[in-house]
């Protein structure tokens, strides 16, 4: 799952390059240029850890199987009405922040929220074989493709709401999709994930 919150992102990732492995990762990662630079967890000064009790860039153990059971993250960001900061809550633990004075648009109130699944590559002249979730197309439902449930924003009175206006987007539908849905148990939920190449990604 990725979640972008305007300028700064939480979620798990698989990044071999940084973490030297193919394990799925907790992370965060802030920018205040629109990613001409920034900074991954605590590597630079930024975000502020006030409790050790969950590690960034841990490795995620256990994990969802395809089929089979299935395990869930709960994650929040939300913004401090007296403070301006922008606190980070992963399960029950809140675990730091990202002071205000990192950032300009965030300063007032993020501009977009994003839920989803993001690949990079490098251009290898074909699109990249790397798998969003489980490898599986969003179609395939509940056990099968990644998802993100409980959707909801922080509004201006500090009160957690559903998601409204929730559109989805997908680059490159032949290699990876989303869709959305609403249920009362869920509330607000979207599935995606994909195979990345394939015969019809190519």
């Amino acid at each position: 799952m990725y979640i972008c919150i305007s300028i700064s992102s939480l979620s798990w990732q698989v990044y071999p390059s940084l973490h030297k492995d193919s394990l799925p990762r907790l992370f965060t990662y802030w920018t205040a240029d629109g990613y001409q630079s920034g900074c991954y967890n605590l590597v630079c000064p930024g975000f502020v850890q006030t409790n050790p009790n969950v590690c960034l860039g841990a490795a995620i153990d256990p994990t969802s199987k395809y089929g089979g059971q299935q395990y869930e993250g709960a994650y929040m960001i939300w913004k401090d009405p007296k403070s301006a900061d922008w606190w980070l809550r992963v399960g029950t633990e809140v675990i730091g922040f990202w002071p205000s004075n990192l950032f300009t648009d965030l300063r007032d109130h993020a501009t977009i929220i994003e839920y989803g699944g993001e690949v990079y590559a490098e251009n290898l002249g074909t699109h990249t074989s790397t798998q969003m979730g489980s490898g599986h197309f969003q179609n395939e439902g509940f056990r099968k493709a990644a998802y993100a449930r409980k959707l909801e924003v922080v509004d201006h009175d500090n009160h957690l709401i559903g998601v409204s206006n929730l559109g989805v987007i997908a680059e490159k539908p032949n290699c990876y999709g989303v869709k959305n849905g609403y249920n009362n148990a869920w509330g607000n939920y979207i599935y995606f994930g994909g195979p990345g190449y394939n015969p019809n990604c190519l």
